[in-house]
C-alpha cells in the first residue's frame, strides 16, 4: 500500500484546491489548513507565509502541467498530440463550468498583486504555448507561434464563458471546433 501524502504535499494540493475555488486573495491558511486535513499551526512549519505556500502551489501545477504535455508525447503525430490536448482540456468542462480555468485564473489572480511576487507568473501560461508551438513546427507551420498563442486564447476564453455561464457543453462543442481547426493546419 502506497503511503498517504505528507503533510507539506496536502497542503500544496489544498492550497491550489482552494486558491482555484476561492482565489488566493480571498483564501486564508486556515482554509487552506482545513482543506488539507492539517492543523493550522503545522502549516507554518511547512511555510513561514502565504505566499511561500502560493509559490508551491504554483511549483506544483507547473510540474503538472509539464507532466501533462510530456505524456501527450506518446501520440504518434504532432496533429494527434494537438487533438488530445484539446481532449484533455475538455475534459475539464465539468470543473471550469464551477469554478473557470485552474491555469488562467490564477495567472490573472496572480498578475494583478502589487507585492514582490506580482507578475511572476507568465511562464505558467507559457509552458503550453511553447509546447503548442514546437507542435505546429513540426507540422511544417511557419506560423507556429501564431497559432498556439491562438490555441491557447481560444482555450482560455471558452473556460472564460463556460465558467461565465456554467455551461460545460460550450467547451465542448469549441473543443470539437478546434479539433477540426487542428485537422485543417495539418
Amino acid at each position: 500500500m502506497a503511503d498517504a501524502p505528507g503533510k507539506r504535499e496536502r497542503l500544496v494540493a489544498g492550497a491550489r484546491e482552494v486558491f482555484h475555488a476561492r482565489g488566493v486573495e480571498r483564501t486564508t491558511l486556515a482554509d487552506i489548513a482545513t482543506a488539507a486535513d492539517v492543523p493550522l499551526g503545522n502549516v507554518y512549519y511547512y511555510f513561514r507565509t502565504k505566499d511561500a505556500l502560493v509559490e508551491a502551489a504554483v511549483d506544483d501545477l507547473r510540474e503538472e502541467l509539464r507532466e501533462a504535455l510530456a505524456a501527450l508525447e506518446s501520440e504518434p503525430t504532432p496533429e494527434a498530440r494537438l487533438k488530445a490536448f484539446v481532449r484533455l482540456l475538455v475534459s475539464e468542462a465539468p470543473l471550469t463550468a464551477r469554478q473557470g480555468c485552474p491555469l488562467g485564473t490564477l495567472v490573472s489572480e496572480l498578475n494583478k498583486r502589487e507585492d514582490e511576487t506580482g507578475g511572476a507568473w507568465p511562464d505558467l501560461m507559457r509552458i503550453p504555448i511553447d509546447w503548442a508551438e514546437r507542435q505546429f513546427r513540426e507540422l511544417g507551420r511557419e506560423d507556429a507561434d501564431e497559432l498556439a498563442v491562438a490555441l491557447i486564447a481560444s482555450y482560455e476564453g471558452i473556460a472564460l464563458l463556460t465558467g461565465t455561464f456554467r455551461d460545460p457543453e460550450l467547451m465542448a462543442r469549441e473543443g470539437r471546433r478546434l479539433e477540426r481547426w487542428i485537422g485543417t493546419l495539418a
